[in-house]
């Protein structure tokens, strides 16, 4: 009778006969086949489990296949257009992508699961906002994990075919993939989610993308933070504001003190923080995790190098970020006092600002005894200089600031609490944790100043409202949406894009006869397509016939938009 352990020697034995067959038995592939390929449903637009795609090119490192059925519904010319640009995505690939990203990270697993050395990329209809993803499943043979593509794999949107970001995208999850050799096969652990998606999002820089900052990746990271950037840098729950906190700190991280924290943090056993500290402690420095976090939540504030090297960005695209605290005003008259209780998680950065008061501040700060806050604080004098400071908590976690003529001799204070209890980082939610604050003033303006202050508040508060009635005549100007010509050509299946939004609105503006539904959206569905077939038919000499053709077929190609820039232009 065979026991459990030879039961568990058979599996091995037959894992790596198959391992051997599939290795070095690779199947011959041709443009124009179709497989059948796993995918996730967390992604894929209709939370499909599986799709059919066809090989439509291959290059000397990439196959590349698309979604069959969308491809099938694209014409002719779209198709060509789309091969065009793969063209370019694999030169650019081998030419640029994968001998820069390899010279600094490492190799991918090559020749991998299935011993070809090509890496399949697989274009399918996601979720809006998606870019792309990688599983870590495909990299094992299916008697391991039955769900597994047995390849080296990414996965890209079909919503980027024609944009700047299709490189972007096919960098960062390249990166997903060195990641799994370097780490996951040669130490057997897993990073960080946090740490394994900042180190891909990174790859835009060491490419150089994020050189030209107006609509880089960079970009899009800056703006998505400043409108949320008390997001913790270690949680991860995949939405952009995950990616905006993580990317910015890993900026500040690399200026400081180099790419090699990267890749000696990748190439190590550890994971998360531990690994960050131990690629610190290999260059010898003598900086740990949360100092240098405690830091950079100062720089995103003051980004001033002559106040200290260490509170500014040395990357000249995020010299002029600078972060706008909660603001807090203090009344300028009589004795005051605000008490406020907050929740935080770990490596999350919160930013406080006090103005006005006139007399002695005092902030009490407290939290839960146990726990590990820092708090920097920044002091602004009536000069207009800053300094730094940290508050010293007791072991009950209390402290407090004291800063004598606040209003007259000094006018702002900025404090930046954020808890750093938790070293070890896994992908579980992060609890909440509270702390408060008390801030009194005490002393009162000169009676002679009152009536003057007043004047100003009132001065104040038509500001704020004359400031309010601006922006929302630039909201309702922005929400019409309206474009001047189209400089892209359009298609079925496009998802959440400008361009779409303003050929809705052109055809909206031509009437129930060419789109009844007036609806705008920003993407191109069925009724998008049968509007821009009726609007080709009606002018079909000048957009169909010339091409051969007699009926509209939907795709808002060079003619299509030719004539749409026309009538958008007046002539």
């Amino acid at each position: 009778m065979k026991t459990h352990k030879d039961f568990k020697k058979i599996i091995l034995i037959a894992a790596i006969l198959l391992f051997f067959v599939v290795a070095f038995s690779v199947k011959a592939v041709n443009v124009g086949d179709s497989v059948s390929f796993n995918v996730d449903k967390n992604f894929d637009a209709s939370a499909r489990a599986q799709i059919t795609a066809t090989l439509v090119k291959t290059g000397n490192n990439l196959y590349f296949y698309v979604e069959k059925t969308w491809w099938d519904a694209q014409p002719q010319a779209k198709q060509s257009e789309i091969l065009a640009g793969l063209d370019s995505l694999s030169s650019e690939f081998d030419n640029k992508i994968y001998p820069t990203l390899t010279s600094v990270f490492g190799s991918e697993f090559k020749p991998g699961v299935d011993g070809d050395s090509r890496i399949t990329v697989l274009f399918e209809v996601m979720n809006s906002n998606e870019g792309g993803y990688f599983r870590t499943t495909d990299e094992y043979i299916k008697l391991q994990l039955p769900n597994s593509n047995e390849r080296e794999m990414v996965y890209l949107s079909l919503d980027h075919f024609s944009d700047s970001y299709l490189k972007i995208f096919l960098a960062h999850e390249f990166v997903h993939l060195i990641t799994f050799n370097q780490k996951n096969k040669n130490f057997n652990v897993e990073d960080d989610t946090w740490l394994n998606e900042a180190r891909a999002d990174y790859s835009s820089t060491i490419l150089g993308y994020d050189d030209r900052y107006e609509g880089s990746n960079l970009q899009q990271r800056v703006n998505d933070f400043v409108k949320n950037p008390s997001d913790s840098i270690t949680e991860w729950t995949g939405t952009k504001y995950d990616y905006a906190s993580a990317s910015l700190f890993m900026h500040y991280l690399t200026d400081h003190y180099g790419i090699n924290i990267l890749i000696d943090s990748l190439k190590s056993k550890y994971v998360g923080i531990d690994s960050i500290n131990y690629a610190l402690q290999k260059s010898a420095y003598q900086d740990t995790f949360a100092q240098i976090f405690t830091n950079w939540t100062t720089a995103v504030v003051l980004n001033n190098c002559s106040i200290g090297q260490k509170y500014c960005y040395l990357n000249q695209n995020l010299k002029n970020l600078r972060l706008s605290p909660s603001l807090n005003f203090l009344p300028l008259t009589g004795n005051v006092s605000l008490s406020v209780t907050n929740v935080t998680k770990s490596w999350t950065g919160n930013w406080l600002k006090f103005i006005g008061g006139n007399g002695d501040l005092k902030l009490d700060f407290s939290s839960l005894k146990g726990l590990s806050f820092q708090i920097p604080y920044i002091i602004e004098d009536s000069a207009g200089s800053y300094a730094v400071k940290f508050l010293a908590l007791d072991e009950n976690e209390k402290g407090e600031i004291n800063i004598s003529k606040f209003g007259s001799d000094y006018k702002s204070l900025v404090i930046i609490p954020s808890l750093q209890s938790q070293i070890y980082k896994s992908d579980d939610l992060e609890p909440t944790y509270p702390f408060s604050y008390t801030v009194s003033v005490t002393g009162s303006a000169q009676v002679a100043d009152q009536a003057l202050i007043q004047q100003l508040l009132n001065k104040i508060a038509d500001l704020k409202k004359q400031i309010a009635e601006i922006q929302a005549q630039i909201d309702n100007a922005g929400g019409q949406n309206y474009c001047l010509q189209l400089n892209s050509n359009l298609y079925f299946g496009i998802q959440s894009n400008n361009d779409v939004k303003c050929l809705q609105n052109f055809l909206k503006n031509l009437g129930a006869d060419i789109y009844p539904e007036g609806l705008v959206t920003g993407n191109f569905g069925s009724l998008t397509k049968n509007a821009v077939i009726k609007f080709q038919e009606k002018y079909a000499s000048e957009i169909l016939i010339p091409s051969g053709l007699t009926k509209g077929t939907g795709y808002v190609g060079p003619a299509t938009r030719a004539k749409i820039n026309k009538i958008l232009a007046g002539t």
